[in-house]
């Protein structure tokens, strides 16, 4: 990969560290020239093959995630108006469901209001593998456009258990301090600890994995994570 990861891949430990070490040491061997994001992949003992255990949901980052995101919202009359008067980057129902079929995907977020789910929701085969179909579940599907753009805004993400069994998701960029990182993916593992389905069984918290774009992975002690009871 180069001398520069190598570098930075030599300054990791092989035993996991605790948290906020992992997020210093995130810091320390970012090899990108750009400000990367921080990522978090959280390894859960959960078969989402199985709805009953299925772990989603969202959650407003204390120090935001340092992107610009780009809102994309379904709604007509007055809810249309709402949203682009506050601040959505693409409103409208036909004329972007005609866009997105024909490929057009230039937005990070999607919401859209409960009466027209029914249409949007032909549109599951496109945006549902991007994770971006909106969902009662995450608050993106909601009366309520201009609360969840401001959210969203300040710092909410949304996350989804993948096949294998891990969430990945961002925490911040390089140019966050550590002390802002440990807040934002605190809040997101409490966020997390929290969805445990009832029927999940045996350990849920099995692996986190910290690293920059470009940079090497850093595996976290679960034991410097407080973890709720049962967990």
């Amino acid at each position: 990969m180069g001398k520069k990861y190598d570098a930075a891949a030599a300054k990791v430990k092989e035993d996991p560290c605790s948290l906020s070490e992992a997020l210093e040491l995130v810091k320390q061997t970012h090899t990108a020239k750009f400000d990367g994001s921080v990522d978090m992949a959280i390894r859960l003992g959960v078969d989402p093959k199985h709805s009953d255990q299925m772990v989603r949901g969202s959650v407003v980052l204390p120090h935001g995630t340092g992107k610009k995101v780009r809102i994309l919202v379904f709604a007509k009359g007055e809810k249309e108006k709402e949203a682009r008067e506050a601040g959505a980057d693409h409103v409208g129902l036909d004329d972007l469901v005609e866009k997105i079929n024909k490929g057009w995907v230039d937005f990070d977020t999607v919401v859209a209001t409960p009466d027209l789910m029914g249409v949007v929701g032909r549109l599951g085969r496109v945006l549902g593998p991007r994770g971006l179909m909106p969902n009662p579940k995450t608050g993106t599907v909601t009366f309520d456009v201009a609360k969840v753009i401001k959210e969203i805004r300040l710092g909410r993400v949304d996350y989804r258990v993948e096949k294998a069994g891990i969430v990945h998701l961002a925490v911040g960029r390089v140019s966050f301090s550590a002390e802002q990182l440990l807040e934002n993916a605190s809040v997101v593992l409490e966020s997390v600890v929290k969805r445990k389905p009832a029927s999940a069984k045996g350990k849920y918290l099995k692996g986190i994995t910290v690293s920059s774009t470009m940079g090497p992975g850093i595996s976290v002690e679960l034991g410097s994570v407080r973890q709720g009871p049962g967990v």
